[in-house]
């Protein structure tokens, strides 16, 4: 705790943002001076109310949630500083640090529903194993012009060269280079968090970018992920645009994934998915099948947004894989194996979930999924060495569909507690209820004078 305190003064921070992810991956806190922040790790701590947890996408708190799930009392709960991720806020002038908070309350545990709590509480599961995750997210992202209009659909911006694009720019460096002002800008923010991006390329959708993180601890991950997210707004917004995670911003361009790479390591560091021969173990059989049985009851983890499916579901025309397939180098698949040398390089994607995801619980689901596999021995289908895009769909096809599977789901409630998975069904179906209500532009465009 000392050299903390000691950073912050060597540092002259006169702020302190105390942050944790909602269930939506939001960022929710508070922000307070450096003093008082000390003083409040002295005292009784820094408190929210618990019906935070209860909150919607939209804002909006779900009073419609029965009160007796969480918080008949309406009380608080303590944000306790996780210190291994403080860092400075680059963009801010004033010295100011951020820290991200697990939840607990008066007696030091975790809030069940905390979605932190849920990827730790995986991790334990793995480290009662004597095992160790290893995972790498590649985050796709659009960057596009302010749009202050909601009924208005969203615009690409001009790059230096003073041009919007319009052709399939894949892989394009100077497509790329179109947006240095901003990834330069970027690179710096990541750099002064010690944020561990790796690559950027450009991906086939006008101004659509993906960045690559380093491999390393899931939750040391997921906690990067959720401050690039805000990092990279930041960085946009300073020269007047938005940058967007939605699964699918706009109709007629490919949406936004976060593909997954992972790999389990033993005691002594070495990968449990191949043997001395380079050639796959049965515990890597056993993984993939935990993942075909067990992704689709996941589903609202790694598709948790109405949007979301609007990314699925355009699987023929954009390329990307709505199916529990799984082959070498088949990226029709949703579970693709890249090419590997070595046994360390063994790895396994998952192309499913969307950059709209909450990273902690993405990373938890499809962690979860695979251990289930370990654990029950399960069998995967065998390799798909063809097209898989036109394979029969095997995936809930609705959020509606999908929060049915997840609820009632023995063994994810098992893991994850029936209350988390009871509130967060019942927050994410008041956010179809919201979205139902709309009536769209195809709606008036298609039925206002013609039925």
């Amino acid at each position: 705790m000392i050299k903390y305190i000691d950073w912050l003064k060597k540092n002259k921070i006169t702020e302190v943002e105390c942050m944790i992810p909602d269930n939506s991956g939001i960022p929710r806190g508070k922000i307070l001076p450096t003093s008082n922040f000390l003083n409040a790790l002295s005292n009784n701590g820094l408190r929210l109310p618990l019906g935070l947890f209860k909150m919607s996408v939209s804002r909006s708190v779900s009073y419609s949630i029965d009160d007796q799930l969480l918080n008949p009392t309406d009380g608080d709960f303590i944000l306790k500083p996780d210190f291994k991720t403080l860092r400075k806020v680059p963009w801010y002038s004033e010295p100011t640090a951020q820290i991200i908070c697990d939840a607990v309350d008066n007696k030091g545990n975790e809030i069940e529903v905390y979605s932190r709590g849920i990827l730790k509480k995986v991790l334990n599961l793995y480290k009662k194993k004597g095992l160790r995750p290893i995972v790498a997210p590649e985050i796709e992202f659009y960057l596009v012009k302010k749009n202050n209009d909601p009924d208005i659909p969203l615009e690409s911006p001009a790059g230096l060269s003073g041009r919007v694009e319009k052709g399939n720019q894949s892989y394009g460096i100077d497509a790329v280079n179109d947006f240095d002002h901003i990834i330069e800008d970027l690179y710096d923010y990541c750099e002064a968090q010690n944020l561990d991006v790796e690559t950027i390329n450009h991906e086939e959708g006008p101004a659509q970018m993906e960045i690559n993180f380093k491999h390393g601890d899931p939750l040391e991950i997921a906690d990067q992920v959720f401050l690039f997210k805000r990092t990279l707004r930041q960085a946009a917004l300073k020269h007047n645009l938005f940058a967007t995670f939605m699964a699918k911003p706009m109709q007629n361009a490919p949406g936004n994934s976060m593909h997954i790479h992972q790999s389990i390591l033993d005691k002594k560091g070495n990968s449990i998915f191949a043997d001395s021969k380079l050639k796959p173990s049965i515990m890597f059989n056993h993984y993939i099948g935990g993942l075909q049985k067990f992704t689709k009851v996941l589903m609202p983890l790694i598709a948790p947004n109405v949007n979301s499916y609007k990314r699925l579901l355009g699987y023929f025309e954009e390329g990307t894989p709505f199916n529990l397939n799984w082959g070498y180098e088949n990226r029709t698949c949703g579970f693709r194996i890249p090419s590997y040398s070595v046994a360390s390089q063994l790895r396994i994607e998952n192309r499913l979930p969307g950059s709209d995801v909450n990273p902690y619980l993405a990373i938890a689901a499809t962690l979860t999924a695979g251990l289930l596999g370990i654990n029950n021995k399960l069998e995967p289908t065998g390799e798909t060495k063809k097209n898989a895009y036109n394979v029969n769909l095997s995936l809930p096809e609705t959020m509606t569909i999908a929060l049915d599977l997840f609820s009632r789901s023995k063994e994810i409630k098992e893991i994850y507690g029936d209350i988390f998975i009871e509130l967060f069904c019942a927050i994410k179906e008041l956010e179809v209820g919201e979205y139902n209500k709309i009536v769209t532009s195809w709606e008036r465009e298609y039925l206002l004078i013609n039925v």
